[in-house]
């Protein structure tokens, strides 16, 4: 038998860690379950995060917000004073760490779009949806976004642990109003160190960069030990993985390599995707780009959710219809039927995408994962991340790599897998408590009943009623 603590020793840390325990605000406490500053999950199945197989029967003891044991339940023995939760039939998996997310939303403008900052909505859903960890993937307002970090760090806010990108670094180019513009190469280092020294500890590279953009924010932000992400168009893969660039978004589905007519510096987007779309699934030279960023050790993030095709899935993938105000969702559903058997050109790019990625990632390709809750506003926080990892399953990773993707590999970009990422014993309590088993049905991860940050246990379902019919609004 393994002996945690004797009774005495458990009584004094519950007194000492309940005085050291972090303060929430009454907004905050309402959505809270599991406060104990000792309590033990038993009976479960653990998914950790690792990439190994999956483990039944286990039991999970935390102290102190950290993970103290784990093990075969009929080989601990737990004693009183602390608190149990009966795990039958349930599983756990590390908290969920994305790395393109975003706080805020889109809206028709013009013949664009236009983008609404969720200050309110976005937080609590991303912790709904079992977010522990995220990374914003480009900020409109970046001083808004570290606001919200701090307050959520202080328990005036409910949401996840948050690493805020600074504000896209872009050229001129379609009119997203709420995007600024450089004029020159000479700005980005002003942005760079301006937003880094706010606090900022990544950027993000858009559309319209020029080879010299990307060459000096590269350049500043490695300086400083932070890292640059890129949705590209006018740089190919190659071009900014050759500079140096850390990170790529969205798959391959950005990737202007096969334009045909392809102008140094300029994007041409529909020329982009015609040679996304004519490119072989097997072709030598999508074989050889990812062999390219291997090299390089450019890292790919995926985001399926919000390329997901129309015909015969969910008007809102992940099942966040209801999370909308009344007029969006009117004007999704409008889309959604107008849709159906039209897209058979968006289908063939999404399975063909996920393929590519699927290669990069089993070739040795270091791939994590996002939902970027934008594009034609079906993209909604929370319910978007669950179904970013059916997605991964659908597309052929096991359970286990999906998973993992969705956690320690996030985890390992962000530099914080020693204290976070997957369920081992030391580390911080960042996990998910899931009713159902998720190799019998990865849809079962819609089900999660407490999300666990920093030890603490949230309540999924309360967190996704509290602002249900007001995404699009605040």
């Amino acid at each position: 038998m393994m002996h945690i603590k004797s009774i005495l020793a458990i009584a004094l840390l519950l007194i000492v860690n309940k005085l050291n325990s972090q303060e929430f605000s009454s907004q905050v406490q309402r959505f809270i379950t599991v406060d104990d500053s000792s309590y033990a999950i038993t009976n479960v199945t653990i998914i950790d995060g690792t990439g190994n197989a999956t483990k039944t029967n286990q039991t999970i003891i935390v102290n102190n917000n950290k993970i103290e044991a784990i093990g075969n339940s009929n080989n601990i023995e737990l004693f009183g004073g602390i608190k149990t939760i009966d795990g039958s039939n349930k599983t756990i998996i590390p908290g969920l760490i994305m790395l393109h997310e975003h706080m805020f939303y889109t809206k028709p403008f013009e013949n664009w779009f236009s983008v609404g900052q969720m200050t309110f909505t976005f937080p609590r859903l991303y912790l709904a949806g079992g977010v522990t960890t995220m990374r914003t993937g480009g900020s409109i307002q970046p001083q808004t976004d570290l606001n919200v970090m701090k307050w959520i760090n202080e328990g005036k806010m409910t949401g996840p642990n948050m690493f805020v990108t600074g504000p896209f670094i872009e050229r001129e180019g379609p009119k997203v109003p709420e995007l600024g513009f450089i004029n020159n190469a000479e700005e980005v280092a002003f942005l760079v160190n301006y937003w880094a020294d706010k606090g900022v500890t990544s950027f993000k590279v858009y559309n319209n960069i020029t080879k010299e953009d990307l060459e000096i924010c590269v350049t500043e932000a490695h300086k400083r030990g932070l890292k640059v992400t890129g949705h590209l168009c006018s740089l190919t893969y190659a071009e900014a993985s050759e500079i140096g660039i850390d990170n790529l978004e969205h798959g391959f589905m950005a990737s202007s390599d096969f334009s045909t007519d392809k102008v140094e510096d300029l994007c041409n987007p529909y020329s982009a995707r015609q040679g996304l779309a004519n490119q072989d699934v097997n072709g030598k030279a999508i074989n050889e780009l990812i062999d390219l960023l291997i090299k390089n050790k450019t890292v790919i993030t995926t985001t399926p959710n919000v390329f997901e095709p129309y015909t015969d899935r969910e008007i809102v993938p992940g099942g966040g219809l209801d999370a909308l105000i009344p007029q969006i969702q009117e004007r999704l559903k409008a889309n959604y039927e107008r849709s159906q058997g039209r897209d058979a050109n968006s289908i063939a790019l999404f399975n063909k995408n996920l393929t590519w990625v699927k290669r990069f990632y089993d070739k040795g390709g270091f791939l994590v994962a996002g939902t970027d809750p934008t594009g034609a506003g079906r993209t909604v926080a929370g319910y978007a991340n669950q179904r970013t990892v059916e997605i991964l399953v659908e597309a052929g990773f096991t359970v286990e790599e999906a998973i993992k993707i969705c956690t320690l590999n996030g985890a390992i970009f962000l530099n914080i897998n020693k204290d976070t990422g997957t369920i081992e014993e030391g580390k911080t309590a960042d996990f998910i408590l899931i009713n159902g088993n998720l190799n019998d049905n990865i849809k079962n991860i819609r089900n999660m009943e407490i999300v666990f940050k920093n030890g603490v246990g949230f309540d999924s379902k309360k967190l996704f009623e509290s602002v249900k019919g007001q995404v699009g609004l605040n």
